[in-house]
């Protein structure tokens, strides 16, 4: 992914996902590591269709495992909430993961021959423990801002991978078998969940008073980023 690649994401979409003068959008231009995530070996091979099927199997059932402990991350929410809106935004973010992301999960790796069974019992590789437990860590040290800056690389990140993919000329279309991960990640339904978490987020950071702990939100947003960097490069070890 190059300069090009990213310049195939119309403003209107990038606005959407990092709000121009709100907290997002100030985090991830302050995030040296962004294109090192963003731009990672493995998503250039999702792009191309280089990357090994090994690799690919590798981070699906890790993903499985991760999503479980999103979703008690978006528990950890509500528990935090102020107000109802805060506890029904998490509940109905929780709701998705359990009864739509996983479903949908499920039944895309179906289509690798990976079975729920076999994801249920994979063991949790070190960078997906790590990187669980510090969006569970920020949640329980801090307030619903820090969890919610925790939960943003990912979030977002997605949604901005998924958005370069597809726009860019460059991506294989025909053959590549990751085509449909593309897609899932480009694709309206998965867009309109990250821009609802970015909206929320830049309402809880005007009420949280984030630009007095600015410092410590970054700290939180890098560190994640981070970890995203590190989930990608287990996938690509797995494949020797």
């Amino acid at each position: 992914m190059n300069d090009g690649a990213m310049a195939n994401i119309p403003h209107d979409a990038v606005d959407a996902l990092y709000p121009p003068g709100g907290l997002l959008a100030s985090l991830r231009v302050d995030c040296h590591d962004w294109l090192a995530y963003v731009d990672h070996a493995f998503v250039r091979g999702l792009a191309d269709g280089s990357l090994p099927e090994a690799s690919f199997r590798h981070y699906l059932m890790q993903d499985y495992l991760f999503l479980i402990h999103f979703a008690r991350a978006y528990a950890l929410a509500a528990y935090k909430g102020e107000t109802l809106d805060d506890i029904g935004n998490a509940m109905r973010a929780c709701s998705v993961i359990v009864e739509t992301e996983m479903a949908l999960h499920v039944t895309f790796c179906a289509g690798w021959n990976i079975g729920e069974a076999e994801m249920a019992a994979t063991e949790e590789a070190p960078a997906t423990m790590a990187y669980t437990r510090y969006v569970l860590e920020r949640g329980l040290a801090g307030d619903l801002l820090d969890l919610h800056i925790a939960l943003a690389p990912c979030v977002l990140g997605y949604a901005e991978i998924g958005l370069t993919l597809a726009r860019d000329p460059a991506t294989k279309r025909q053959g590549n078998p990751y085509a449909d991960w593309i897609d899932m990640y480009a694709g309206p339904e998965y867009q309109d969940i990250a821009r609802a978490a970015a909206a929320f987020i830049e309402i809880l950071a005007r009420r949280r008073g984030a630009v007095a702990r600015l410092d410590s939100l970054r700290k939180t947003f890098n560190d994640a980023t981070r970890l995203e960097i590190a989930f990608w490069q287990q996938g690509l070890a797995a494949s020797g």
